[in-house]
């Protein structure tokens, strides 16, 4: 090995080392980038709350109305759909202001339980090959350990660093207590109910900062919303199944 290469090597490392673990994969977790518009259900939202400026996922429920989560709320919401690669003009896209943010009337913001907001846009979407609705879970009826989902977003690729294109995983659910086992630990808050437990440790597949809000799919349906978790898999998600009756209810208001 020469002594240019040896050097090299003797740099990077430390800085390797440095980095935080959900920033070493490079992509969303150790996924890849998503077929172009295989996954037209995805809303990529543009918030602004003061001088703030930031982004979420989220995903459609009907013409008018995204699902995503309520930490992701803001003065002001743009909502994209149809969308690939979020830096370019497509033709695809379909860009909507919201017009009204209906976030979970009981959700606490210190521990991001009952993290479920809904949007309702300013018009209704067109809807097309590039931009479909997803369905949902019935009241209740959730996913068990061991089921094989997936999740997806525009968020953080590499240290501080988004992605331009959506990126997609494959994450595993797991039982509650790979969350809840610890009290005093990240999980502390943790709540059986509302929350779901996602993305296998050993294998370092998860999502990551900026992919809030967008769904955890799992055979077709939306089991869950990416909320919050610690700087390495599992990661915590709401589950939809106990929101079923409240969205239902915000729903018929919306659509009377």
């Amino acid at each position: 090995m020469s002594l240019t290469m040896q050097l090299l090597i003797l740099i990077l490392l430390p800085a390797a080392f440095l980095l935080p673990p959900a920033a070493r994969a490079g992509e969303i977790i150790g996924g890849q980038e998503a077929q172009p518009h295989s996954r037209p259900y995805m809303a990529y939202l543009d918030i602004k709350n003061g001088e703030d400026e930031y982004e979420c996922g989220g995903f459609l429920l009907s013409e008018n109305v995204v699902l995503t989560a309520a930490h992701c709320n803001g003065d002001e919401i743009t909502v994209h759909l149809g969308a690939h690669n979020i830096r370019k003009q497509e033709e695809s896209q379909q860009v909507i202001p919201a017009r009204a943010k209906i976030p979970h009337p009981q959700y606490d913001e210190e521990i991001d339980n009952n993290d479920i907001m809904l949007l309702q846009l300013d018009r209704k979407v067109k809807l097309n090959k590039w931009v479909k609705t997803i369905r949902l879970p019935h009241t209740h009826k959730t996913v068990k350990p061991g089921a094989k989902c997936s999740v997806a977003g525009w968020g953080q690729t590499g240290c501080a660093s988004t992605a331009d294109t959506l990126q997609e995983v494959d994450v595993e659910v797991l039982d509650d207590g790979a969350c809840h086992k610890d009290p005093d630990g990240p999980y502390a808050h943790y709540n059986l109910s509302t929350m779901l437990c996602v993305g296998d440790p050993k294998k370092g597949k998860d999502s990551a900062q900026g992919d809030s809000g967008g769904p955890l799919v799992c055979k077709g349906k939306a089991q869950g919303i990416v909320s919050w978790g610690s700087c390495c898999p599992p990661g915590v998600y709401t589950r939809i199944s106990t929101f079923i009756p409240w969205i239902r209810e915000e729903m018929k208001k919306l659509h009377p």
